[in-house]
């Protein structure tokens, strides 16, 4: 019999859609995980305490198949999926709609200086004047990253036409390359971030990014805080050396309350929330599960697989 160890974070949606003759184990504590893992086959560790979710995954010596609803699994211990030859599926594409809206989102908020027309809201004054008066429209924007989240980023800024240049990895025509992109930072009104974290991409923007950039450019980042340097981020937007910053990620998260970032007024701090911003997640993760489970239990491949070696 097959055992599986799941969070019961998710048992509504799954338990009455689950197969016959399985061994399930559910569970809500770092405890009662560490007990369930023990044996187990499958697993689905997601619990709010990722320093959990690892300890869970050293305790499951029998682990063949770990899923879970995070798309980045970097606070994962890489080389014990590696050396077990653990089968990963992650959650790539689960929140990608409602963080593609969240960057547009950002993007006319900035664009329209919406922040300060709900402040004016707030102290019931009638504005006169439009605190922001950019458009989205005839602008350009450097897209990093083309997973499940950027494919459905382009789309949407290309419905306000905005002119979208994509980096990618693997390079391809119409696409700029992982050597091409800097010497034309300068050319765009907006960087958008939607890279994995990676050794290759922590740091990514630092310093010199930013300093070639346009002066009004702003950057919007969705993926990792480490990706940027973030004491550079906070210099250049104390200088206005560019135009401001859309931070759904920071370097720690929670970022404390002291930080500099909350205190700018040319920085938008949204809390890693943008893949929260809906009511679906757990419904599309649970369907994917199910139908990954019949595959697997019928021998046949999972998907989205998710690469160790790689980080994503």
């Amino acid at each position: 019999m097959t055992t599986l160890a799941i969070s019961g974070l998710i048992r509504p949606l799954l338990e009455p859609r689950l197969p016959p003759d399985l061994d399930v184990r559910w569970f809500m504590t770092r405890e009662e995980a560490i007990e369930a893992v023990r044996g187990a086959e499958i697993g689905w560790f997601d619990m709010n305490d990722t320093g959990a979710m690892v300890e869970t995954l050293r305790a499951a010596h029998d682990l063949k198949w770990l899923n879970s609803i995070y798309a980045g699994l970097d606070f994962l211990p890489m080389d014990v999926l590696i050396e077990r030859g653990i089968t990963v599926t992650n959650g790539a594409g689960i929140n990608a709609v409602t963080i593609a809206e969240y960057v547009v989102m950002g993007m006319l908020t900035i664009a329209k200086g919406y922040r300060d027309v709900v402040r004016a809201q707030e102290r019931h004054e009638w504005l006169l004047d439009s605190p922001g008066k950019r458009e989205l429209a005839g602008t350009k924007a450097l897209l990093l990253g083309y997973g499940a989240i950027g494919k459905l980023i382009q789309p949407r800024l290309e419905a306000f036409d905005v002119a979208v240049s994509v980096v990618r990895r693997s390079g391809g025509e119409g696409t700029l390359g992982p050597d091409e992109w800097r010497a034309r930072l300068a050319e765009f009104d907006w960087v958008i971030l939607a890279v994995p974290a990676t050794p290759e991409t922590e740091g990514m923007i630092g310093a010199e990014e930013l300093a070639a950039m346009k002066s009004d450019a702003v950057i919007v980042n969705i993926a990792r805080g480490s990706v940027i340097d973030q004491p550079a981020l906070v210099e250049a937007l104390e200088n206005k050396a560019i135009g401001g910053a859309f931070l759904d990620v920071t370097t720690p998260e929670p970022l404390p309350a002291d930080h500099p970032l909350w205190s700018l007024g040319n920085a938008h701090i949204t809390m890693h929330l943008s893949g929260r911003a809906q009511d679906r997640m757990f419904v599309r993760s649970a369907d994917r599960f199910l139908a990954n489970l019949d595959s697997y239990l019928k021998g046949e491949p999972v998907a989205p697989v998710f690469d160790p070696k790689l980080g994503y």
